[in-house]
């Protein structure tokens, strides 16, 4: 398992922050249904590095005091500017934790449909799911590559792939649908402009 070593953080006081901040370190948080919520801090390289490994939703080992926590990555805040992480939340889990968290959703392939003039429309690009830590997944990946014009896929398709997650969804809402793409009002008003145009009318 991928380990992050981490810091206690005593001294909360927002100059330490911005220091911290600026010697590549990142404030954070541990928390959990039977401890304590203790402040630490991590270096922004380490966490990304382990976010590479083991996916945003994945679980990691967290060193701290010479004690490992297994931890999964519960929210973080950013720098709207530079994108910079500027606070992470870690919460503790075991194997039976269950978490409530948000999946991203990647079609993968170009569908049949798409190849002849159709479109490919997604309506659900994240899906809230509750599953036990381990048994999240990083992404929910549909394949569309087979898919004609018309091809719809709901959350009540993809249950039985993902049986070990909860889909916090109606069954008949739409994730992705290969549809027809409308003409151009304007290009129709101009190619009837044109015909009319041609037969003198």
């Amino acid at each position: 398992m991928n380990a992050l070593v981490a810091q206690e953080r005593k001294d909360l006081r927002k100059s330490t922050l911005k220091r911290l901040r600026n010697d590549g370190g990142i404030p954070a948080i541990v928390y959990g249904s039977n401890i304590n919520t203790q402040s630490i801090s991590i270096k922004s390289l380490d966490l990304l590095k382990v976010i590479r490994d083991v996916g945003r939703n994945g679980i990691l080992s967290l060193n701290l005091n010479g004690k490992s926590k297994n931890v999964v990555l519960r929210d973080y805040q950013t720098n709207p500017i530079n994108s910079k992480i500027l606070h992470v939340d870690f919460l503790q889990v075991d194997e039976n934790t269950e978490i409530d968290t948000k999946v991203s959703v990647i079609l993968k392939g170009t569908s049949e449909g798409e190849k002849t003039g159709g479109i490919a429309k997604q309506f659900l690009h994240e899906l809230d799911i509750t599953a036990k830590a381990n048994d999240i997944p990083d992404e929910i990946e549909i394949d569309i590559t087979n898919f004609e014009i018309g091809h719809t896929i709901q959350v009540a398709d993809i249950k039985k792939q993902y049986s070990n997650c909860t889909f916090n969804h109606d069954d008949e809402e739409t994730i992705v649908t290969i549809d027809y793409v409308k003409p151009d009002p304007v290009t129709e008003e101009s190619d009837e402009t044109s015909e009319a145009e041609v037969s003198g009318v």
